[in-house]
């Protein structure tokens, strides 16, 4: 498999795929190749065994520093409208796809670096990280989703201040505020992602991938949330894994038995 990318360094781990965003010379910036290569990498992961991207930041001081400034600053009102588009669809693929993702973040995660972390279904961050969306102190707004994603994640009104003011929060602040799940040690950051992952990937893919849509079903109405619910709900019954666990228990002793038991192992009632 060609695992060749501009400015993605890619390794697999058994079932754990490590993307390392690798624009150094500037901050680790999204631009439309890095926007390419994402999705392209997406696309080749999802056809392998591989159940977890975790991403990181090259060198020792940006995550993702935002989108790319030069990029940015020759665009006119609908370059720019075209521009915050496709960073937004390049976010909802994260958000649609079946694997699960993790940002690392290593350092500065700021702008469209921390909207790519919210794309992220987990977000582990050092201790000395520095997070937030700062746009506003350059003249700009979040255009990658933050004003979207952020008020879904810490609630409206932390997410107001947090946009108006710029500020920054380093990782154990962050954590605090529901920004990221985990802040460890800078040296700790592989073990952090490790451990956290080590809890989830012991369940079934498939109830994963559907778990995870169901939740971002929620981003509608309640009505709406409650439908698509029942709909990944109902596809778990597509794999024999549930019924299987429910006879071995019963076979095991584990659930209490009942006049059904006999019926459900398929062993004769004595």
């Amino acid at each position: 498999m060609d695992l060749e990318f501009k400015h993605l360094i890619v390794q697999t781990e058994g079932e754990v795929c490590r993307v390392t965003i690798n624009r150094p010379q500037d901050r680790n910036a999204i631009n439309s190749e890095l926007m390419d290569d994402m999705i392209r990498m997406l696309d080749k992961m999802e056809q392998t065994s591989i159940r977890a991207v975790v991403f990181t930041g090259a060198g020792d001081t940006h995550f993702i520093g935002g989108a790319d400034g030069i990029e940015m600053m020759q665009c006119d009102r609908e370059e720019a409208k075209v521009f915050s588009t496709r960073i937004q669809d390049l976010f909802l693929r994260m958000e649609a796809s079946p694997l699960i993702l993790v940002a690392a973040i290593n350092g500065l995660c700021f702008g469209g670096g921390f909207e790519f972390a919210m794309a992220c279904d987990l977000r582990v961050a050092t201790e000395n990280a520095r997070i937030g969306l700062p746009e506003v102190k350059v003249g700009l707004i979040p255009g990658g989703g933050g004003t979207q994603r952020l008020p879904r994640l810490v609630g409206f009104g932390r997410a107001m201040e947090m946009i108006l003011s710029g500020s920054l929060y380093k990782g154990m602040k962050a954590a605090e505020m529901g920004l990221v799940h985990v802040a460890v040690d800078p040296g700790e950051l592989a073990a952090g992602v490790d451990e956290l992952l080590k809890t989830i990937l012991r369940q079934p893919q498939y109830a994963l991938s559907l778990a995870k849509q169901a939740v971002h079903a929620s981003r509608g109405s309640l009505e709406e949330g409650f439908k698509a619910e029942s709909e990944h709900f109902s596809h778990c019954f597509d794999h024999p894994f549930f019924p299987d666990l429910m006879r071995k228990q019963l076979r095991e002793g584990v659930l209490q038995t009942s006049a059904d038991t006999a019926a459900l192992t398929g062993e004769k009632k004595k």
